[in-house]
């Protein structure tokens, strides 16, 4: 998976990205527990509760704004390492414990 998501994060940053699911809303919330100090990340999740509240979809977006708040491409960031206890571990440990941390995230 983290290979995967690797090739996707070396697209163009202008690359659209269309999911076949509206989990945005539920994705930013775990987003946030991983990465609470993230701005971008915080702004994302407030624009996503203002259009799902309007009945709005959250899709598509962009590869760019997913490099700055989706913390699966994002397992080399020092705040999410902090935040995971996992400063000197290796990339797809931390990538492994944010997969983790999503499969029990309530």
């Amino acid at each position: 998976m983290q290979a995967a998501l690797a090739r996707i994060a070396a697209l163009p940053a202008n690359t659209r990205i269309w999911c076949g699911h509206e989990y945005t809303a539920a994705n930013a919330r775990f987003a946030l527990s991983v990465d609470p100090d993230n701005a971008d990340l915080q702004a994302r999740a407030r624009e996503v509760e203002a259009l799902r509240a309007d009945g709005k979809a959250t899709l598509p977006t962009s590869l760019a704004r997913e490099l700055t708040t989706n913390p699966f491409l994002r397992w080399g960031d020092d705040a999410i390492r902090r935040v995971l206890g996992l400063e000197a571990a290796s990339d797809a440990e931390v990538f492994a414990e944010i997969r983790r941390r999503k499969d029990v995230f309530k």
